[in-house]
């Protein structure tokens, strides 16, 4: 069966080139390993281009966007699979119920939101698909500072800060997941009880 990975990213490319080249070589290499792109259904930053690169090297790709967004963030119409719902909650809900991990690349507060959220559904035990943090240009080094801040003052636990897997680019992002679901082995990662929660 494939499997799918939510990559959540940005609706804006950011001041460097390296975001972008990393956005794409993210989606043709998840679609030259045969895996299947869940991501937020837009053409604008980021997502357009992880989903264009993957659409280019014969991937499988699903987009979601809410009503409300699909002028402002441009709908991908290239996508076989473009599901288009009424809220950013339903958004986040069909992507963590299709997905078998998650991997965020640099961001802002859209991107933050849907990966701590899924990580956070982790620390509750609903799922146990992996959660990777692909840490471009050392992005999200102030992120990972703050949160051994909240282990060092007793607002997460060690075991939970270590939810979050770091990678350095997006091919080091996916050599993470593989691992991780190596050891992983045939263990059921989803918890029916997600659907329920998050609707």
């Amino acid at each position: 069966m494939k499997k799918w990975i939510a990559v959540f990213c940005a609706s804006a490319a950011g001041v460097h080139g390296e975001y972008m080249e990393q956005a794409q070589t993210m989606g043709r290499t998840i679609a030259e390993r045969g895996y299947g792109l869940v991501y937020g259904g837009a053409t604008v930053g980021t997502m357009g281009a992880v989903a264009s690169a993957a659409l280019d090297a014969g991937g499988a790709v699903m987009g979601v966007i809410p009503e409300v967004l699909r002028e402002r963030e441009i709908e991908h119409r290239g996508l076989a699979e473009l599901h288009v719902v009424r809220s950013m909650h339903e958004r986040k809900a069909m992507m963590a119920g299709r997905a078998d991990a998650f991997l965020a690349l640099p961001g802002g507060y859209g991107t933050l939101d849907e990966f701590i959220e899924v990580l956070t559904w982790a620390q509750l035990r609903i799922h146990t698909k992996p959660c990777v943090l692909v840490n471009v240009r050392g992005y999200y080094d102030g992120l990972l500072t703050f949160l051994d801040t909240g282990v060092a003052e007793g607002f997460l636990k060690p075991e939970n800060r270590e939810l979050i897997r770091v990678a350095s680019d997006a091919e080091d992002g996916l050599r993470v997941l593989e691992e991780l679901w190596a050891a992983q082995g045939a263990a059921e990662a989803h918890d029916a009880r997600l659907d329920e929660l998050v609707q």
